[in-house]
């Protein structure tokens, strides 16, 4: 068997998501993912480019963060701000440049960007040495909310998804564009029901 392990590292499954145990539509969270690790791979003009998206319960997210100067987003119509839209995707890798989060709702539209996490400070999370600021605002706002923060690290270019305050979910860079593989995995059959007996 030959595995090429650089092509079985570069795939998610919707499995991986679906560990969250989350509300949000996985389609959703797949396009967030996807526009994280576009912008963890490739940064803008050669420079590495690190940010947050806050995915879901936008209206207790929003309550818990305050704009870092003025908001790139604010008024545009909100189908100007589907994720489902290339041209609006593009446009946040260029904004990601900014400081400061963004807040996406559950159904894929980016509610705010250029904002900057007010969570509470939670005395229990653990997160390991060498996270920084965006890192710990990820989790704080994961766990004070039912939301999922995605981060990309400025440094290394890796996504992480937290939930509940803990990272559930690490994606490393890769030179070539993610893929996801869709597959169903059927159930075993009764007991005695195998083929070719």
């Amino acid at each position: 068997s030959i595995i090429r392990l650089g092509e079985h590292l570069g795939q998610l499954t919707v499995r991986d998501l679906r560990q969250l145990k989350t509300r949000i539509p996985l389609d959703t969270l797949k396009t967030v993912v996807d526009l994280a690790v576009d912008v963890g791979r490739e940064g803008r003009e050669g420079k590495p480019v690190g940010t947050i998206f806050v995915v879901g319960d936008h209206r207790k997210v929003l309550s818990l963060c305050r704009p870092m100067g003025f908001d790139p987003l604010r008024g545009y119509s909100r189908t100007e701000r589907h994720l489902g839209d290339s041209k609006v995707r593009e446009g946040i890798k260029e904004i990601a440049q900014l400081d400061g989060a963004f807040v996406v709702s559950s159904d894929g539209h980016v509610v705010a960007g250029a904002q900057q996490i007010n969570a509470p400070r939670s005395t229990d999370l653990s997160l390991p040495k060498g996270f920084g600021a965006r890192h710990w605002a990820a989790a704080e706002i994961s766990r004070a909310t039912s939301a999922v923060a995605i981060t990309v690290s400025e440094s290394t270019g890796t996504v992480r998804l937290f939930q509940n305050g803990e990272v559930m979910l690490r994606i490393e860079p890769f030179r070539r564009a993610m893929k996801w593989i869709d597959f169903d995995v059927e159930p075993p059959g009764p007991p005695g029901d195998d083929e070719g007996e």
